[in-house]
């Protein structure tokens, strides 16, 4: 606060007194104008065209072009419109010159000079103003650029890193689950076709650390959530109807469905309703789920009756077949005769390709077997 009360005293006083020390004085009225003007300078911070105002009878005195020119210079700083620069800057001119038109008879070469000088003197400050204010839009604009650049390259650098650490992970899932899975189920052939009590129960404890490495391992890669905090499939259903979409839900089958599997119906039935309040928006939607063995899951909507909100992309279907074929199941979309869309896919109703329930330990292994 003492800082602008210290910089506006400065201006007062340098103006003022570089009109006190001015011993040329064209008119009765010059000085008064013109130290009356010096001393409204700080106006200028709220209304710049009023200072610029005020200083046109100093000028016409001859002696008010101090305040003046901050008057001026403050006005390019604030005022963004070229044509009232402009008039200010011709205002001032004329209040320079029409004094001497009236005073004195001067040849017109002369008059043109003077002219232009007072032009220039009264431009060039409104200018600067100008140029100074744009170069700080410019610099601000400038660095929101760069942040904005340097966040888009961050993404970037993020969405490489995780779309190369899911291709690391499918290769992964792929290789090394194939072949737990064979271990696995070559150990239960052998559990059941054993006829010795040892070979038996190595072959129980082989399978079941066959299963629980492959359970781990997809948990390590983010495969299989235990995480089950999302909203149930009638939830995500009532939502799409408080938005205005029309669904009709049809559930049957109780089987038991692993987090995996779970997850992935969900998301199944969420991407396809997200797509019909995009591109079929108004459209009536059937969404019909079978939790038996394999658990089957349509979503299928009729014609949009509304403008479309969006354009077909079609990264969120093939984000949705990954995800279904990561939970051991199948996507299949299609377009419709009468010009709606179908998105169906199959699910297992286990963990995984190996029933992920069996324990390293104990009983879990044998009853596994014994199943």
């Amino acid at each position: 606060m003492v800082k602008p009360i210290y910089n506006e005293l400065l201006t007062v006083g340098i103006t003022t007194g570089v009109i006190l020390l001015t011993q040329d004085r064209p008119f009765p009225w010059s000085l008064w104008t013109a130290v009356g003007a010096s001393l409204l300078l700080p106006v200028r911070l709220r209304w710049p065209w009023l200072a610029s105002l005020l200083c046109v009878p100093g000028v016409a005195g001859g002696l008010g072009w101090a305040p003046a020119l901050v008057a001026q210079y403050h006005l390019g700083r604030k005022e963004k419109s070229l044509p009232v620069q402009l008039f200010w800057v011709v205002l001032q001119t004329v209040a320079a010159i029409a004094p001497v038109l009236l005073t004195e008879t001067i040849p017109l070469g002369s008059l043109l000079l003077a002219t232009a000088f007072a032009f220039g003197l009264a431009g060039a400050p409104t200018a600067l103003g100008a140029l100074v204010t744009t170069r700080k839009d410019l610099t601000r604009s400038l660095y929101e650029t760069r942040r904005a650049r340097a966040a888009e390259l961050e993404a970037q650098e993020t969405s490489a890193r995780a779309a190369e650490r899911a291709r690391i992970a499918r290769e992964i899932h792929d290789a090394v689950g194939h072949h737990a899975t064979l271990i696995a189920v070559e150990s239960a052939a052998l559990a059941a076709t054993a006829t010795d009590p040892a070979v038996r129960e190595t072959a129980q404890r082989l399978r079941a650390l066959a299963k629980e490495s492959l359970s781990e391992m997809r948990a390590a890669l983010g495969l299989l959530h235990s995480d089950t905090s999302y909203p149930s499939l009638q939830e995500l259903i009532d939502r799409a109807r408080v938005a205005g979409v029309s669904v009709t839900l049809s559930e049957t089958g109780d089987a038991s469905l692993s987090p995996a599997v779970s997850r992935a119906l969900f998301r199944v039935v969420q991407e396809a309703l997200t797509n019909v309040t995009k591109h079929a928006p108004g459209a009536a939607v059937t969404v019909t789920v079978d939790r038996s063995s394999p658990v089957r899951v349509s979503v299928v909507n009729g014609p949009g009756t509304l403008p479309a909100l969006g354009d077909g992309g079609g990264a969120g279907l093939h984000g949705l077949s990954e995800r279904v074929r990561l939970a051991g199941g199948t996507l299949t979309t299609s377009y419709r005769a009468d010009g709606g869309f179908s998105v169906s896919a199959v699910l297992p109703p286990g963990k995984s390709k190996v029933d992920g329930q069996d324990s390293t330990f104990g009983g879990g292994a044998r009853s596994s077997a014994n199943a």
